[in-house]
């Protein structure tokens, strides 16, 4: 055991004679390494995009009911009468009267203009 221990610290594995299947492995860990150091770096990258993102919604949404909320005030009848005081445009006082449109019979409406 102590032998073994002692041939890993001195790193005898890699210099024997089968040390070229140990170097493809170690190769091959470190590969695998870069690569998930690389998508860790990714992944990280668009948490924080999305949590960017996120925000940006927020606001535009706060920024979304203050202008709706302005835009149902300006649409107020009170607030179009006070603008429109200052161009001297008064608001009605009489009410409105509903029209009722008849349509007559084509033969009866000619009928009564030749009467």
């Amino acid at each position: 055991m102590k032998h073994g221990l002692y041939g890993i610290l001195k790193a005898r594995f890699l210099l024997d004679e089968d040390a070229i299947k140990n170097w493809r492995f170690i190769v091959f860990i470190i590969g695998l390494a870069i690569v998930m150091i690389a998508n860790t770096q990714r992944y990280e990258q668009k948490v924080f995009r999305i949590a960017e993102l996120n925000n940006e919604v927020k606001e535009l949404r706060s920024e979304f009911v203050d202008r709706r909320s302005e835009l149902m005030k300006l649409k107020m009848e009170s607030t179009v009468a006070k603008q429109m005081e200052a161009r001297l445009i008064l608001p009605s006082t009489v009410p409105p009267i509903k029209i009722k449109v008849v349509q007559e019979k084509e033969k009866g409406f000619f009928e009564k203009l030749w009467q």
